[in-house]
């Protein structure tokens, strides 16, 4: 239960962000235009990116040597320290939510969304990269558990911000609440940094 927990806060603490993607689902929210099918692309293509990842580093964890999961630790140290960095230098700047009202075709809404997420390359340093490495030295149980606790974030996440945006837009829409939760990511994931430089320090 606690990988599910640690799962569920490090997947959240990555799709906190101020992104393409998260925008667009908060704008077809104040639209009120087809908020339910972009939250279930959104989240479904985030559980499956995420058990792919799992399983990746899993089927090749069994190749690696100690080296390679030192070189690995170190990318992900590098990514870690790059992610803090763009997290704090985004609290100065402002968001720009577009709330001009057109009709859009299902087709049309399917495409993009689509778009917004698998063309995205940080929803693949998130997802399979990130938490797949994490991962990787879990018994196979924990790793379910892990996946399913980052999936069901991603499921929350997006529904809420795509149908509260309607109801709490004002709110959505404040630099100061989203300077908040800047902050609650970079704390969590400094504190992730901080764990595996110890790992990579602790080398042998």
């Amino acid at each position: 239960m606690s990988f599910l927990i640690l799962g569920f806060f490090t997947g959240l603490s990555l799709i906190l962000a101020i992104g393409a993607q998260n925008i667009f689902v908060i704008e077809q929210g104040l639209k009120r235009q087809y908020v339910f099918l972009v939250c279930l692309i959104c989240s479904i293509s985030d559980l499956i990116l995420i058990f792919l990842g799992i399983f990746l580093f899993q089927y090749f964890g069994d190749l690696f040597n100690s080296t390679i999961e030192l070189i690995l630790n170190i990318f992900l140290f590098i990514f870690l320290v790059h992610f803090i960095y763009e997290k704090i230098s985004i609290q100065k700047k402002k968001i720009n939510f577009n709330h001009e009202i057109k009709s859009i075709s299902l087709t049309s809404i399917t495409t993009k969304t689509l778009a917004f997420t698998y063309l995205n390359p940080h929803v693949y340093s998130d997802t399979v990269f990130f938490l797949g490495n994490l991962s990787k030295n879990l018994l196979i149980i924990d790793k379910y558990y892990f996946g399913i606790g980052a999936a069901i974030s991603s499921f929350i996440f997006f529904f809420s911000i795509g149908y509260m945006s309607k109801y709490l837009s004002k709110y959505l829409k404040s630099q100061r609440v989203w300077r908040k939760i800047n902050l609650f990511i970079i704390i969590f994931m400094s504190i992730l940094a901080l764990y595996i430089l110890i790992e990579i320090l602790n080398f042998n």
